[in-house]
């Protein structure tokens, strides 16, 4: 019998980011606009320059809000198979990017964020600290792994019957309660 579970975590107070998103929108038309009736009367200026750069940067505001305004609709996709833990970053639900996968047997530490063993494990030098999560007061686990000589921390937000579901595969001892 396989062990397969996939969440997809969502921020729970999405009203700011999306009254951000719609104005991001509207700022996005504006520029693109100006851009447009910048460009249109080119022929007409009389400085030429001035009229380029105006252009320009009207025309760079508008693609950068374009190509940047998904990160405010963002979740993380947690998919946890028979020991193996996949992480993903949902923008703006078209967007999709691999964040990597873990095997859970590799851990060398989990534990829930607010037990004291997280704060022994984040003031280690040189840490590699993962933030996968989106709400501060979920139930956010961690989990401290070596790779290549280098101390990684993973904070994720999983619901509780993923985190029984990754303590069958820990390693004995690795689950920190306290």
């Amino acid at each position: 019998m396989d062990n397969y579970r996939e969440e997809i975590v969502v921020k729970k107070n999405r009203m700011v980011n999306n009254v951000l998103h719609a104005m991001l929108c509207v700022l996005m038309v504006f520029c693109a606009l100006l851009a447009a009736v910048s460009l249109s009367s080119l022929t007409m200026s009389q400085n030429l320059v001035m009229s380029i750069v105006w252009t320009l940067v009207n025309a760079g505001i508008a693609f950068l809000i374009w190509w940047k305004k998904d990160i405010l609709r963002l979740e993380y996709e947690y998919t946890f198979t028979n020991g193996e833990l996949d992480f993903a970053c949902v923008m703006g639900n078209k967007k999709r990017k691999n964040l990597g996968t873990m095997r859970v047997k590799n851990v060398e530490a989990c534990g829930m964020v607010a037990s004291g063993s997280f704060r022994r494990y984040l003031s280690m030098p040189g840490l590699k600290k993962h933030n996968w999560f989106l709400n501060r007061d979920g139930n956010l686990l961690y989990f401290y792994y070596q790779k290549n000589g280098e101390k990684h921390i993973i904070i994720i937000e999983p619901t509780q019957e993923m985190i029984d579901m990754i303590k069958i595969y820990l390693p004995r001892g690795t689950f920190q309660t306290n």
